[in-house]
């Protein structure tokens, strides 16, 4: 079956700019967080949604899973890195090309099985269907997002994702989000909703049923796949940190600066990126891991910072799916 991805979010427009800590490169010490302002629209495509304090892009490679042994393992190890940015609240998890270090599975596994991951359990079977990559989906950890909520006369109730089934004449559509059957719902003047897209939907009442469609992003993380040089250029990057044990070690003293700057003033941005088992960034972007130490990053990969944040590891290789858990814990802390 064909992968409606999801309409995912809108840039928002830039603000302000905060200066970054003494802990940055040469050159790359200002200038790099930006504040924004959400605006979307129902079928707008890229780009984030700002849900919180932080906006937080995280970049793993398409070769993620290239030494796992099956398909069920790989899917599992998918999971993990899925459950990882629910956890922290993650806004865009973005799977970067290595062809080099792909194994033997399909072309765009690790994505597909991430958004399906990332789709509510009520919309899987109708979105999905059955394909060769979600043989082993049964393996993947629940999610659990949390549900947002508003508050006053307009924002009150919960937002849920739900997808197009019908389209009518009428300027309404059907949608199904997960209630006991699909609702029939008037469509904001000056939108354009197709059959198959997915939008989000405020439900204020269940019985009876009160709901409306919406201009703000369901909650969870959006699934996309693009280069890293194009990961790193967007305008909400905010601070570019590599995760890798040839960085700097993180130590109190620096993630005390660091989560001092990342919340300094209006709503800071945060990407960090991910190498793959047995074959980190420096090896994927072909560059000496003894330079990334250094202050001077332009030949590897544009980053502002390279970090190791499990300085003291008691094994000998620390798996993505780990680091992904022990580098945003202390990077999505707040003062």
């Amino acid at each position: 079956m064909e992968d409606k991805s999801v309409p995912n979010r809108a840039p928002h427009e830039p603000g302000d700019r905060v200066a970054l800590g003494e802990a940055l490169s040469p050159g790359r010490k200002r200038a790099l967080f930006t504040c924004r302002e959400g605006t979307v629209s129902l079928q707008s495509s890229g780009g984030t949604w700002k849900r919180h304090g932080m906006t937080v892009s995280v970049l793993v490679p398409s070769s993620l899973t290239r030494e796992a042994e099956d398909r069920r393992e790989a899917t599992r190890k998918i999971g993990y890195v899925a459950r990882a940015a629910t956890v922290f609240r993650v806004d865009r998890l973005t799977v970067v090309p290595d062809p080099a270090g792909e194994g033997r599975w399909e072309d765009g596994f690790v994505e597909t099985v991430l958004r399906y991951a990332a789709t509510p359990p009520y919309l899987r079977k109708e979105v999905w269907g059955k394909r060769d990559e979600l043989e082993y989906a049964g393996v993947l950890p629940p999610l659990r997002v949390a549900t947002r909520t508003g508050s006053g006369s307009e924002g009150s109730g919960s937002l849920r994702q739900g997808i197009v089934t019908e389209v009518g004449a009428d300027g309404r559509v059907r949608v199904n989000c997960g209630l006991q059957h699909p609702i029939s719902l008037p469509v904001p003047s000056g939108t354009d909703v197709g059959e198959g897209e997915r939008v989000t939907v405020r439900v204020s009442s269940r019985e009876p049923v009160r709901a409306k469609l919406v201009d703000e992003p369901p909650p969870g993380f959006a699934v996309e796949a693009a280069d890293l040089d194009t990961a790193l250029a967007r305008d909400d990057a905010g601070l570019k940190v590599a995760a890798s044990r040839h960085g700097q070690e993180l130590r109190v003293g620096l993630l005390e600066e660091l989560v001092g700057e990342i919340t300094a003033g209006g709503d800071p941005a945060l990407t960090v990126a991910f190498g793959a088992p047995e074959r980190g960034l420096p090896e994927m972007l072909g560059a000496d891991p003894d330079s990334v130490s250094g202050d001077d990053h332009s030949e590897t990969g544009g980053f502002d910072l390279w970090l190791n944040t499990v300085p003291n590891q008691g094994s000998d290789v620390v798996r993505t799916e780990e680091a992904v858990f022990a580098t945003l814990a202390p990077l999505t802390l707040t003062e």
